[in-house]
């Protein structure tokens, strides 16, 4: 279930580096403005889980978006890994190589809906389990239904409303989503289903290989709980300068609401 402090739409911006010194770079920037940041394949397999660990140890939130997709027991086994990121293996240092204690867990993690009802109900359990053993808030498990990339087609609504409906069945928290299908999945799941809207592009922006994009103020009004941005605040000049309006858009919507 969603706790209160998730009601209002929130900012991810995802950290689609190559290095752990541009993504330190970063989230040194956009701390004082940004609570939570999206760590994907690119940046994984560049640096695995010390970037994890470092965006924990500076108290911001983490979504690990490698969408895992396998057989059920293998994706179990990744759900509890990631989760045992958030538990004390090693001191992650600072700036002044002091120790910094990385002592929550994840806050959200993405696999794929094709992977199955059998593999999301694994996953599920797994996550509980492993959060409860270790101390942490449970991680929040949103299931891939489409990926924005993909071309709009004629099914895409009856497709994504098919994978969410499995998703939630299954026991995930939510999926991700585009805000064209967002306002769809709010109102047949209610207000407690997460939903999480990447392909997020201020007004005249570049899409990019975004073929399903919105801008946040119409994410928002669609009812996406998270909103990921990466190019047009990773790409800016001043990257921090372009968090804040996008958080501005933000709030602007949910004061129309």
């Amino acid at each position: 279930m969603v706790n209160e402090t998730m009601k209002k739409s929130k900012l991810i911006v995802a950290l689609d580096v190559d290095t752990f010194e541009q993504a330190r770079g970063l989230i040194d920037q956009l701390k004082n403005d940004v609570d939570i940041f999206k760590v994907g394949s690119q940046l994984f397999t560049a640096c695995g889980p010390v970037v994890v660990r470092y965006i924990l140890a500076q108290q911001k939130e983490v979504f690990l978006d490698l969408k895992f997709h396998d057989i059920p027991n293998t994706v179990a086994n990744a759900v509890t890994s990631a989760i045992n990121l958030g538990s004390k293996m090693h001191d992650v240092l600072d700036d002044n190589q002091q120790p910094l204690e990385a002592n929550k867990g994840l806050l959200l993690c993405t696999l794929h809906t094709l992977g199955g009802q059998e593999m999301m109900e694994y996953a599920a359990r797994a996550a509980v389990k492993q959060a409860q053993t270790i101390g942490v808030t449970k991680t929040l498990l949103v299931g891939i239904t489409v990926l924005t990339s993909d071309a709009k087609t004629d099914n895409i609504r009856d497709l994504v409303l098919q994978r969410a409906s499995l998703a939630k069945k299954s026991g995930l928290d939510g999926v991700v989503a585009s805000s064209q299908e967002a306002a769809m999945i709010r109102s047949e799941f209610g207000d407690d289903f997460v939903i999480v809207t990447p392909g997020i592009r201020p007004q005249g922006a570049d899409v990019g290989d975004q073929k399903r994009v919105a801008t946040p103020f119409d994410a928002v009004r669609a009812g996406s709980d998270f909103l990921v941005v990466g190019r047009p605040i990773v790409k800016a000049e001043h990257p921090a300068q372009a968090a804040q309006q996008i958080l501005q858009q933000i709030e602007q919507a949910q004061q129309a609401q």
